[in-house]
């Protein structure tokens, strides 16, 4: 993909580099923090927010029946979930685009409609990763790195490792991990977080010497608990699969493919490394799959225009991506392999810069389902990487219309004002879409860049303490929300903006001080 894309594809500035990431709770390992400040940063944040919950008298009594609640309560593990979060998005590479959070959101909320979940309050992630992978955290944390993309062919295989995820946080396995290494206290909460900071975000030899690092008794006993973490969570996963509509042959199809890739790859994927298969899970799921009720299952097109997007993107020979979908497309032999097929091959005109041929792929698609709101964006982007800003903007205006406040609709409309060069518009329609935002550190990062192109000052530092506040780093919040107010004290501040930015910086200054 190419620069300029780049920059609206996901956050500038972020270090690429491999990502491995792991089930929270698999572990407890003791590790070497490998001398990286970031992680250690990472490291200290979570334990000093997690240790005074974990060490200090528990007012609510657990629920009958349910002991993991008197060791750690919903409400914490949202507290350490938000942590976590804050520590991703400081450490990795992620991928903004709309189409794919949105998917993501999508799916996973059918899913956990349908799921054992209490607690709904979801956050999603998208790493920057060609390996395969996917990851829960405590209070409702669910990462995936675009390479279950790459390698999930169908919605079911995608959705079965949601579905799995999910069940990994409907079971509270990360608080019975804690539980189950309580009488170590904060040492077991210490490596056991470390282990998950540097599975997660930091590059595969650094996992590998957290696991190296293990202790023999505490691992072994923890592994033969992660084993049964597993197959509970393929058990409740391929349930709520079946409840929420998806197809659960697709678990047992998406696992005898890793198996095959394991049995015949030099390296097994980093999805392997922390959910080991097994013959017995795989024919597990398989036989779990063959008693559920028989149902017709059709294949969803969504999934296969996001799949794209990611195979567009990560397409190191764009001109060879062409020839193969030009292939593909020629051969299809029903309405939605070519319907799939030729989205595909729009993507890959545009990632190899044939705009005119892109457009006139798409166009037949447009006309077929001219409210799908994945094929105007993309037409959208294609008219504003085209230098035809304006048609952009007209198009999208009437798509916003009819879906007011769509994100992926309202971010192709703010890229298309921004190559206009319409800064003060851009601004000010982020600043109204990130009312119904507020936690979507991409469009915070995004809004100040924009202000500064517009010449607002205060305003690029208002963002900026969003953004950072969303990073977990409060003094960098606190200092930008001062220079803003600074700046609003020398052009003659109003007393009610004023007393905004001054009750701001004291709601910084608290979460500072919880940290």
């Amino acid at each position: 993909m190419r620069a300029k894309h780049h920059q609206r594809y996901r956050l500038k500035g972020t270090q690429k580099r491999r990502i491995n990431t792991v089930n929270l709770g698999l572990r407890v390992l003791l590790v070497d923090i490998m001398h990286t400040s970031w992680l250690k940063n990472s490291l200290v944040l979570l334990l000093s927010a997690i240790a005074p919950c974990l060490l200090s008298a528990q007012p609510a009594l657990p629920s009958l029946g349910d002991r993991i609640s008197g060791t750690v309560s919903i409400e914490q593990e949202y507290v350490m979930g938000q942590q976590f979060l804050s520590s991703i998005r400081r450490g990795a590479p992620t991928i903004s685009d709309p189409l794919l959070n949105a998917y993501l959101e999508s799916v996973t909320y059918k899913l956990a409609s349908r799921s054992q979940l209490q607690d709904h309050r979801l956050s999603f992630v998208i790493i920057d990763s060609e390996a395969l992978n996917a990851f829960a955290a405590p209070g409702g944390i669910i990462g995936v790195n675009t390479g279950l993309f790459l390698n999930a062919q169908t919605e079911a295989e995608f959705a079965s490792v949601m579905a799995h995820e999910i069940a990994h946080v409907s079971q509270r396995h990360f608080a019975r991990g804690i539980d189950e290494a309580k009488a170590a206290r904060i040492p077991g909460m210490a490596t056991l977080l470390a282990s998950v900071i540097i599975m997660a975000t930091s590059d595969a030899s650094h996992g590998t010497a957290a696991v190296a690092a293990a202790q023999g008794r505490a691992l072994e006993n923890q592994l033969r608990f992660s084993r049964s973490n597993e197959t509970e969570a393929d058990r409740v996963g391929q349930d709520t699969m079946f409840s929420a509509g998806f197809d659960p042959d697709g678990m047992s199809t998406l696992f005898e493919r890793l198996m095959a890739i394991n049995r015949f790859g030099r390296q097994p994927p980093e999805f392997l490394l922390s959910h080991p298969l097994t013959e017995s899970r795989v024919s597990g799921s398989r036989g779990r799959a063959s008693r559920y009720p028989r149902q017709q299952y059709s294949a969803n097109l969504e999934y296969q225009i996001v799949r794209a997007r990611v195979v567009g993107h990560y397409a190191t020979n764009k001109a060879d991506l062409v020839l193969e979908y030009e292939r593909l497309l020629e051969y299809s032999t029903s309405e939605f392999t070519r319907d799939a097929n030729r989205y595909a091959l729009a993507i890959a005109y545009y990632e190899n810069q044939q705009y005119a041929q892109a457009s006139a792929t798409l166009e037949p698609l447009l006309e077929k389902d001219p409210n799908r709101i994945s094929y105007a964006v993309t037409l959208a982007e294609i008219l504003t990487e085209q230098n035809e800003p304006g048609q952009a903007i007209n198009f999208l205006q009437r798509h916003l219309a009819i879906n007011p406040g769509n994100n992926a609709l309202t971010m192709a409309y703010v890229d298309a004002l921004i190559e206009a060069r319409s800064y003060t518009t851009a601004a000010e329609v982020m600043e109204r879409h990130s009312l119904s935002r507020p936690d979507d550190f991409q469009l915070w990062y995004k809004l100040a860049e924009t202000q500064g192109q517009a010449g607002n000052i205060s305003a690029v530092h208002q963002a900026r303490a969003e953004y950072f506040r969303l990073l977990g780093d409060y003094q960098r919040a606190r200092q930008q929300l001062r220079s803003a107010l600074k700046i609003e004290s020398d052009n003659g501040i109003a007393p009610a903006e004023e007393a905004r930015l001054r009750q701001k910086i004291q709601e910084i200054e608290r979460l500072q001080q919880n940290v």
